[in-house]
């Protein structure tokens, strides 16, 4: 078993890079790496994709994220309490890629172990599957995620 000691948030975000991607964990506002985002903050990273179940709020979390347009790209379930946000995608800013929250929670699954596409009958008949590889498998209609 790897065991990997920090001393603080800072400490543990100091391989992040401009133009990572980060998976960052919380449900809302409950649960969130705070201390991170706040290092994050100060690093000054930019360019990044977070992948999260929302976009936060516009004065807390990945809003303080925002305000320094360090996100380049958000991948979430919702994204609908934060002002910023949807000023910063609708100019064009910000590039979202919406899944939803069993689909989302499946990728991250699959994803950390190693399997790059699934199926799902998740969004079959509207936009979601739009442009996705559609299978039959039993006689059920389902589409291919990629990770």
């Amino acid at each position: 078993m790897i065991e990997k000691k920090v001393l603080n948030a800072a400490d543990g975000c100091k391989d992040i890079f401009s133009g990572a991607t980060i998976m960052l964990g919380g449900f809302g506002l409950c649960g969130i790496p705070e201390n991170c985002i706040q290092a994050l903050v100060e690093m000054k990273v930019i360019g990044l994709t977070c992948i999260s179940n929302n976009a936060g709020v516009d004065d807390f979390g990945l809003g303080y994220l925002l305000q320094n347009k360090q996100i380049k790209k958000m991948i979430s379930s919702y994204v609908g309490e934060n002002k910023l946000f949807e000023e910063q995608y609708l100019k064009g800013d910000l590039e979202l890629e919406f899944s939803p929250q069993g689909t989302l929670a499946e990728r991250c699954r699959a994803g950390g172990s190693g399997i790059p596409a699934f199926y799902t009958k998740t969004g079959i008949g509207t936009i979601v599957a739009e442009g996705k590889e559609i299978k039959s498998i039993d006689g059920v209609e389902l589409s291919l995620i990629h990770i």
